[in-house]
């Protein structure tokens, strides 16, 4: 059976017309549907259904057409050059350069190239990936830096750093760094141990990307002699990459360093939002063998100074807390010791 296709002008087609045999008006019809509100999706489905002799046609709607800050249609465009194959139509489309002056049609255009980036990721192609590099040079979008991603390529190591200072490709960054491991870790050292000295004005981007270097280091670690080249900035002007400095001094440094970042975490407590108060009590808690006898000192100072409980206090407080959990933890490390002993030793049940 032929399906008809709804015109938005007319609802129905001439006589015999169908999607197995369309013809240019047929495909004009529908790629006018795209802007459609009701039947745009739909419309995206039947030019899916012409086959690869709508290819050129939605290839020249894109190429050509005009840029709003209505961008679905434009990006059901580029889901039906993906659904179709057409790798080529995107990779000239994203290779168009187009000059936009006003903000918002550019970011509905941001959109729509960022789609037929995320698109091309279906392919793992020399072709594909120097056309997104080339691009990530330009202008950053975070679906050129989600796709090269999936390259896993050193020579992708600049471009990544560089978007980690991006606000709206920071996470697709951190995440594309992360995915090449180790590797990274120089170019993350390079730029922390070459960038602490800030008492001047530090420009946003720059300290989004810092935050954002030192916290993948976090998560790969770093060696005792990596953490030499950046132990400064256990005294970084920035509260949160001092916290992250700290983390890295406690797993990597050598004692002293141990000490003034228990200082540092210690000191963060009652200025940092909430995620960094659960980091630092993680950090400490992971660290109780060293940290127990730091906090026991602070507890006592700090209770000497309150006729109560000292509720006040955000930073005696939370060390009160961590005190708990480290004594929980250790009874049940106590216990669970004992019980096994007993196994051991008996044949019978505790």
């Amino acid at each position: 059976m032929k399906t008809k296709i709804i015109s938005a002008h007319t609802n129905e087609l001439p006589e015999g017309a169908s999607e197995d045999h369309p013809s240019e008006s047929i495909i004009q019809r529908l790629i006018n549907l795209l802007n459609n509100l009701r039947d745009g999706e739909d419309a995206m489905d039947r030019l899916v259904a012409c086959g690869a002799r709508a290819i050129p046609f939605v290839q020249k709607y894109l190429i050509e057409g005009k840029p709003s800050h209505i961008y679905q249609p434009r990006q059901r465009a580029v889901k039906v050059l993906a659904k179709l194959g057409a790798k080529e139509a995107l990779i000239q489309y994203l290779s168009t350069p187009r000059e936009i002056a006003d903000p918002i049609i550019r970011f509905g255009e941001e959109a729509v190239e960022n789609e037929a980036a995320r698109a091309l990721s279906a392919w793992n192609t020399e072709d594909v990936f120097e056309t997104l590099l080339s691009i990530a040079h330009v202008k950053h979008l975070s679906g050129v830096i989600e796709t090269l991603g999936s390259f896993q390529r050193v020579e992708t190591i600049p471009v990544f750093i560089e978007a980690l200072g991006d606000d709206m490709c920071t996470t697709a960054a951190m995440d594309a760094l992360r995915r090449l491991g180790k590797i990274v870790k120089p170019a993350l050292i390079y730029i922390l141990g070459n960038s602490e000295d800030h008492d001047y004005y530090e420009s946003p981007s720059n300290m989004m990307r810092r935050r954002s270097a030192i916290q993948i280091l976090n998560k790969l670690s770093v060696t005792p002699e990596e953490w030499q080249t950046i132990r400064g900035l256990l005294h970084d002007k920035d509260a949160v990459i001092r916290i992250a400095a700290s983390r890295l001094a406690l797993d990597s440094g050598a004692l002293d360093d141990k000490s003034v970042a228990l200082e540092k975490l210690i000191e963060a407590i009652p200025y940092s939002e909430w995620y960094l108060q659960v980091e630092i009590e993680d950090y400490l808690l992971k660290h109780s063998d060293f940290a127990g006898r730091r906090i026991e000192t602070e507890v006592t100072k700090r209770l000497s100074l309150f006729e109560t409980t000292g509720e006040e206090d955000p930073i005696l407080q939370t060390l009160l807390h961590i005190r708990r959990k480290i004594k929980t933890n250790g009874n049940r490390r106590h216990n669970g010791s004992a019980v096994s002993q007993y196994h051991e030793g008996s044949d019978e049940s505790p």
